[in-house]
């Protein structure tokens, strides 16, 4: 295999910057609803589950054509090259999903693409028994769009979010991968003070951080194709090589993390020790109507809460009040607030510069965005 394509999964809204990741690790890329799509040599499969930060999971495309009945599907499966990818041993249950297409029964779908790689796997390894499944795992998804079927396989195992230093939580963290969004959606760099004052489990601050020292979100954790013998230890001893060498672990950073809480300020600091940038970043506890600052130009990128339940709401609807009045007085900053608060702009005391729609899991959400003044040029 000379080149393969690749896939990089994305949540809405978030596609184009999985594509400037994409293209900053030096491939380019086309991009869709949901995915990024990229042609690149094996090696791309260990730096894109190491490096990307904003993408849910990385996938081989093995094949996708039309189907639009049972006889269809299992032939042109059976057709694909799977020899080249799965091995004899492999474990490769298959998952799927079906959207606007005829063949509409998902675990109908599965069975018929199980047959057909089992078929084709017999005729190269010439075997005539069920293949025992004991090996690496190879997790093949088939997916349905309007009658076109793409057939993948999971490089990444668990999901890019998992980034392995997560030892507690709260009740409703945020994503990582999203925490990485938000961020990098601004123009905040490691220079800069950065804040968050409703920091929960703290993934905020840690990924701000892991991005100010450039650290490879996936350097602390293992993925599915660590295991299978065609890209080999060599390839990925190079990739974890290239994060390490990269890595700016004496970049002085001015993170703070807070919250009212003082159990997810415990939380927070287990998880930057876990990774090792628990000196790298200040939690404390504290209310957002007592944060006082000095410095200037500094950001603040957070998640405060929603206010979903309605008892929640008037105690949410305070805690927006008294958060703008700390931070519209200080002019200098920029600030980032994700909520699914409708009227926060009114709470907050001032309209957003510019506002984004994100979804944060299931629920839609507005990213307000406050341009602080620009720093004077050096």
């Amino acid at each position: 295999m000379n080149k393969i394509t690749l896939i990089a999964t994305a949540a809405m809204g978030l596609e184009a910057l999985v594509a400037r990741e994409v293209r900053d690790l030096g491939y380019e890329c086309q991009v869709d609803n949901g995915k990024v799509t990229f042609e690149a040599t094996i090696d791309a499969i260990c730096r894109a589950n190491l490096w990307l930060r904003t993408a849910d999971r990385i996938k081989i495309k093995v094949g996708e054509f039309k189907a639009t009945t049972f006889d269809e599907l299992f032939e042109k499966t059976k057709a694909l090259n799977w020899g080249d990818y799965i091995p004899e041993n492999a474990e490769f249950p298959v998952v799927g999903k079906s959207v606007k297409s005829k063949l509409f029964s998902v675990p109908d779908c599965q069975g018929i693409v199980k047959k057909a790689v089992v078929e084709k796997l017999r005729h190269t390894y010439k075997r005539s028994t069920w293949f025992e499944e004991t090996g690496p795992l190879y997790r093949i998804e088939v997916a349905l769009l309007k009658d076109v079927a793409t057939l993948t396989i999971d490089a990444s195992g668990v999901g890019l979010h998992k980034r392995g230093y997560r030892v507690g939580q709260g009740e409703a963290p945020l994503k990582e991968t999203l925490a990485s969004a938000l961020i990098m959606l601004t123009n905040w760099r490691a220079d800069r003070p950065f804040v968050d004052p409703f920091c929960g489990s703290g993934t905020i601050p840690i990924e701000a951080a892991m991005i100010g020292q450039n650290i490879a979100p996936g350097s602390n954790r293992t993925f599915a194709s660590e295991n299978w013998d065609w890209i080999g230890k060599k390839q990925w001893n190079l990739a974890r090589q290239e994060a390490e060498d990269l890595a700016k672990y004496d970049q002085p950073l001015e993170i703070i993390g807070s919250d009212i809480d003082h159990r997810m300020v415990r939380v927070s600091q287990d998880n930057a020790d876990e990774i090792g940038l628990g000196d790298s970043i200040s939690f404390k506890q504290m209310q957002v109507k007592d944060f006082t600052t000095k410095e200037e130009y500094g950001y603040v990128v957070t998640n405060p809460p929603y206010g979903e339940r309605l008892s929640e709401k008037p105690l949410v609807e305070k805690l927006y009040t008294d958060f703008g009045r700390v931070f519209t007085a200080l002019d200098t900053w920029s600030v980032y607030v994700l909520t699914s608060h409708e009227q926060f702009e009114t709470f907050y005391g001032k309209t957003a510069s510019k506002k984004r729609k994100l979804f944060n899991g299931f629920i839609r959400t507005d990213y307000y965005q406050y341009f602080g003044k620009r720093p004077p040029k050096q």
